[in-house]
């Protein structure tokens, strides 16, 4: 039906494997969870200014510089040491572009969103004239060199070294964006993936949409505000206005169609047009849920196919947390006796779908 992809056949797969298609097989489990990366980024930070000598310093800063970079916008090691801050970071805009072996390479270059703190962070440590001078343009140094001092910050803390490396931190903060309920086509293109998406037989978001999205996430995660889950964000690609109330209808990133209802008059007050951005939020309780392989009889507007995540049970109430192929997590709230009615365990397949009149759309 509209509301999902063409052939969105999910297989049942645990919460380790929901990312497959940022981790390779061979990767899956091998990541840094959000708490373990802000250990890792304290440790940096303690190291960095712990030297007396100034040599030592602007040296365990360099590194430091490329930790930040690496752990907040998941480039490679490569773009990285080729950046020159001078002109690759966009301190105004909070943007860092990246170009695989430098801007002089050819290759294609990209630009990712960091929040207002890190980038003035950024612009503050790369104003000392010593560390400015030692950088010589750009952050280069000896790549086995940064890869010894990532292994000894992780082990510091406890972390294997394997899971200190450059790579794995890359990878840590595309499953954190994921795991932020980022669409999985930001994430791709964040991370430089040329990999083909869903969504692009869908809709056609421009850079600078894409781009959009990134800073919505970006500027949320750096508030601290963590209830994402139930939201999609998406293009307005139709309106049906009736005398009082008007059908909305918009397409997320992940290739979702997504329909609610509002008055009239919020659609003038929020000014919705077609091709506007805007996010679609739907409270865990509206949120119904029907187990099984196939397509339910639903008479609900939206209707989406995925696997159950997670689940916490209360003596009351349980909270049912259902994946679908985007990278999206919805979360329902249903009583105890419902899901042992339902008998719904991690890995199975359910349907998870909502009314029109339970979405409420927001603007930025």
């Amino acid at each position: 039906m509209a509301n999902k992809p063409k052939g969105n056949r999910l297989p049942k797969m645990s919460g380790t494997v929901k990312h497959a298609r940022i981790l390779s097989m061979e990767d899956t489990g091998r990541y840094l969870d959000t708490n373990q990366l802000q250990k890792l980024e304290q440790s940096f930070r303690s190291w960095a200014e712990a030297p007396d000598r100034s040599d030592i310093g602007i040296s365990r800063k360099r590194i430091l510089l490329i930790f930040l970079l690496i752990r907040h916008t998941g480039a490679r090691l490569n773009e990285v040491l080729h950046l020159d801050p001078s002109a690759d970071v966009d301190y105004k805009n909070y943007i860092v572009r990246l170009c695989k072996g430098g801007t002089e390479s050819g290759r294609p270059c990209r630009e990712v969103e960091i929040s207002e703190a890190l980038s003035a962070e950024l612009q503050k440590t790369l104003e000392d004239p010593e560390l400015k001078k030692a950088l010589g343009g750009i952050i280069w140094v000896d790549p086995g060199h940064v890869r010894r001092k990532f292994y000894e910050r992780a082990e510091s803390i406890g972390i294997p070294r394997q899971l200190g490396t450059p790579d794995v931190i890359r990878r840590s903060r595309a499953i954190e964006l994921l795991q932020n309920n980022m669409p999985l086509p930001v994430v791709q293109k964040i991370l430089g993936h040329s990999t083909p998406n869903l969504a692009a037989s869908y809709v056609e978001f421009s850079d600078q949409e894409m781009r959009e999205v990134a800073r919505y996430f970006v500027d949320k995660e750096s508030l601290r505000k963590t209830s994402a889950r139930n939201a999609f964000y998406g293009k307005v690609v139709r309106i049906d206005k009736g005398d009082v109330q008007a059908v909305v209808e918009l397409i997320s990133v992940g290739g979702y169609r997504v329909r609610g209802v509002i008055t009239n008059h919020s659609l003038a007050r929020l000014g919705l047009k077609r091709g506007a951005l805007v996010m679609a939020e739907i409270k865990a309780p509206w949120v119904m849920l029907y187990k099984g392989e196939q397509e339910p009889k639903s008479g609900a507007e939206n209707l989406f196919r995925g696997v159950v995540h997670q689940i916490k049970s209360g003596k009351v109430s349980t909270e049912v947390v259902v994946g679908i192929s985007d990278g999206t997590e919805l979360c329902s709230v249903i009583t105890e006796e419902s899901k042992k009615r339902l008998d719904i365990q991690v890995n199975d397949t359910l349907w998870v779908a909502f009314n029109a009149f339970a979405v409420v759309l927001h603007v930025d």
